[in-house]
């Protein structure tokens, strides 16, 4: 059908009106066809395309407003410009409640015509708008769409190669009797997999925007644990988390933070081959985070220089201000307790 036709439909007992409305539409370029009751209104939609219904109020079984509430369950149904003789306004209000586009008073002036012209030409201009609407926001959506599955993709070949690494790595680790280079090569592969865990978080969950932190943090405590059990540590480390969530690229740097604070407790809290209890604590509340790390051991309250290379520590301070927080040592009798509380979303 070319664009250029405007077809109306329009429904009225009165078939001398009909004929008049008819005359004068078809005078302005519209094409109208003519429907003296509800049903077979109904039945001219179902077999052919209509641009717009002017519906008139009374009809021999029912009103419009009978007609309206058809049509307001049918996908794609026409818009309505109601037609009411009817001096009250409440007829036009609930026409206008029921779905109708527009209403129009019926009068025998030419005023009618007019107005009903007008309105017409208006509920098909919005009707074309809204559909131009649709499609865009359902381009849109695909376009989105195909984003996320790209990068659940990307994310899925990032993981699996992270892994692959981290396999080497343990491998070396295996090959390796030299206690500090096993300890390197162990803290190495932990930050692999505090990475990697963000990645299989990404590509495991239908939401590539954030992360729930705490399902993250349990994962990556089972691999610290893990990774630390085969560079010969004994000690048992444990998890307690609260609800959150936390943008992909903040979980990256709370996954390093952790790691860098876990590895430390396990290298330092309990020398000479010792052993005990590590806990990392997760507590999320409203829009902000606490994040800490505690153990049993000999005690370290920040002061002073760090033990070993001191490289944990500027990874664990850079972190910490990536994320917006500041480090902290909570005073305890024996051990150490350190963490960082943040916001979950990056400060504006």
């Amino acid at each position: 059908m070319p664009l250029s036709i405007r077809r109306v439909l329009y429904i009225d007992d009165d078939p001398g009106m009909g004929r008049l409305v008819q005359k004068a539409l078809a005078r302005r370029g519209f094409e109208v066809e003519l429907a003296t009751d509800a049903d077979s209104g109904l039945d001219l939609i179902d077999q052919g395309h209509f641009h717009v219904v002017a519906l008139d109020h009374f009809l021999p079984t029912g009103t419009g407003l009978d007609v309206l509430e058809v049509l307001r369950g049918r996908q794609g149904a026409p818009p309505v410009v109601y037609v009411t003789a009817s001096a009250e306004t409440t007829v036009a209000v609930q026409a206008l409640k029921a779905g109708a586009v527009d209403y129009v008073p019926k009068t025998i002036a030419a005023e009618f015509l007019e107005l009903l012209t007008s309105a017409i030409d208006q509920a098909i201009q919005n009707a074309r708008l809204k559909r131009a609407k649709e499609i865009a926001e359902q381009e849109v959506r695909e376009a989105r769409d195909r984003a996320e599955a790209l990068l659940a993709e990307v994310n899925h070949r990032v993981a699996n190669s992270l892994a692959i690494v981290s396999s080497m790595v343990r491998y070396q680790l295996k090959a390796i009797e030299d206690p500090v280079c096993r300890a390197a090569l162990a803290e190495t592969d932990a930050r692999i997999l505090a990475v990697a865990g963000v990645h299989r978080r990404l590509y495991t969950s239908a939401n590539v925007r954030s992360v729930a932190i705490d399902e993250y943090l349990q994962g990556l405590v089972s691999d610290l644990a893990s990774s630390m059990r085969q560079a010969g540590h004994r000690s048992q480390l444990r998890v307690e988390t609260s609800p959150g969530e936390v943008p992909t690229d903040r979980a990256v740097s709370i996954g390093v933070l952790v790691t860098e604070l876990v590895t430390n407790a396990f290298k330092y809290a309990y020398p000479e081959g010792g052993e005990g209890d590590i806990l990392v604590r997760l507590s999320c509340e409203g829009d902000t985070a606490r994040i800490t790390v505690e153990d049993e051991g000999i005690g370290w309250h920040g002061e002073g220089a760090p033990k070993g290379t001191g490289l944990g520590s500027r990874i664990v301070q850079s972190m910490a201000r990536s994320l917006g927080g500041e480090l902290f040592w909570l005073p305890r009798a024996k051990g150490t307790a350190v963490g960082v509380s943040f916001p979950l979303l990056r400060p504006a």
